[in-house]
């Protein structure tokens, strides 16, 4: 069983695998191909996965060859043309937003394997590239704000006076927005948070962090764990009092998300233009439209009362060697589950092998995939049993 790595376009400094998971996936029976330069941007060499015992080939040979394809993007439409029928694609691939590219794969009889599609249960936590890259984004938001704060994050009491901490306002205490609490807090801020989950108070709480309670939200156990849309009462209930806590905040870090959609706009203009000068608001949901009206995607937009705007382009791959060891870590404990006795076993019952297979046989299994298609009965049809290839 060869599995094959492919080098991720230019913007993107992370790679799938990286050196230290070679030798355990060559333990699972698999023969380890990496495409030339693969891991320049996270700064591993080719000849550290000579060392680790993977083959370096060129990318032309990697779509021939393997029988399971991974990269952390969606590669180009040529390459993707050039997955061997029957081969599986790994990756971070948001289907719901790629839909045609999904109809294709699926088409070409390749079978589509989306982590970022994963069942939220305990027992996929080690598989969960949302979460550990959140991780990585919500560390480095904190950092990147107090680049471009205006003031100390701290409280300082100095022989010049003392110095207030920094207030920063945190929307959305998922993964991203408890390690962007906790990094908060470790600089000295104050922090207040809003999510639409009562249930994550207690984690707020015990990160030193103020929960700010909205009533009447949309529950989100239907979601799996996932953020759902809200209704519109709620939101102004929710605009109103983010207006309140957003005049006195020097930061505000916004990590609203719904699979499959735009994100929700959330801080307005009329909040940032209301804000105090010097302030900074950094929009991790920039990549799927900013959760504020003033973000724009790659760019920091400085407002006119001069409140830094930032839509960091890849907030994760700016910490490139950590941010790829943890991807690759998620990867290989996923083929620990898929591979079985050296071979592919895509065994459609296992909650998490069903929900992170968008396609298969030719046929779309993703409900939001389908949805984003117009819909289709695909998605009603019973598992199959144990396939293997």
């Amino acid at each position: 069983m060869n599995i094959g790595v492919l080098k991720e376009a230019k913007e993107e400094t992370r790679v799938a695998v990286t050196p230290d998971v070679v030798d355990a996936l060559k333990k699972i029976g698999a023969s380890v191909i990496i495409e030339k330069g693969a891991g320049e941007g996270s700064y591993f060499s080719d000849e550290d996965y000579k060392k680790a015992g993977a083959s370096i080939q060129s990318r032309a040979d990697i779509l021939k060859k393997s029988d399971l394809v991974v990269s952390i993007h969606l590669a180009d439409g040529a390459s993707l043309s050039k997955i061997k029928k029957g081969a599986f694609y790994l990756g971070m691939f948001q289907p719901a937003v790629n839909p045609q590219v999904i109809k294709k794969l699926s088409s070409g009889k390749v079978t589509v394997l989306s982590l970022d599609a994963i069942a939220r249960i305990t027992r996929a936590q080690s598989m969960d590239v949302l979460s550990s890259q959140a991780t990585v984004a919500g560390y480095k938001a904190v950092l990147l704000a107090s680049t471009h704060l205006t003031r100390f994050f701290p409280m300082l009491t100095t022989a010049a006076g003392t110095i207030t901490p920094a207030s920063v306002l945190i929307i959305g205490a998922g993964v991203a927005g408890l390690q962007a609490i906790a990094s908060s807090r470790r600089l000295g801020a104050v922090v207040d948070v809003f999510d639409t989950r009562p249930e994550v108070k207690e984690q707020v709480q015990s990160l030193g962090a103020k929960f700010v309670e909205v009533e009447g939200a949309s529950h989100s156990a239907a979601a799996g764990g996932y953020a759902v849309e809200q209704t519109e009462e709620y939101k102004k209930r929710q605009q109103e009092a983010i207006e309140k806590f957003a005049a006195k905040a020097d930061v505000i870090i916004t990590t609203a998300l719904i699979p499959g959609r735009k994100a929700p706009i959330i801080i307005t203009k009329k909040i940032v233009d209301r804000m105090k000068a010097g302030s900074v608001v950094v929009d991790l949901a920039s990549p799927n439209g900013g959760n504020c009206e003033y973000t724009q995607h790659g760019k920091v937009v400085l407002t006119k009362n001069g409140v830094s705007v930032i839509g960091h382009q890849n907030l994760a791959g700016s910490l490139p060697s950590d941010a790829s060891k943890m991807f690759a870590k998620n990867v290989l404990n996923y083929l620990k589950l898929l591979v079985k006795e050296k071979k592919i076993n895509l065994d459609l019952s296992d909650e998490i092998l069903s929900s992170t297979t968008i396609t298969h046989d030719g046929e779309i299994r993703h409900k939001l995939t389908l949805d984003a298609l117009g819909g289709s009965k695909q998605d009603g049809k019973k598992p199959a049993a144990k396939k293997k290839a």
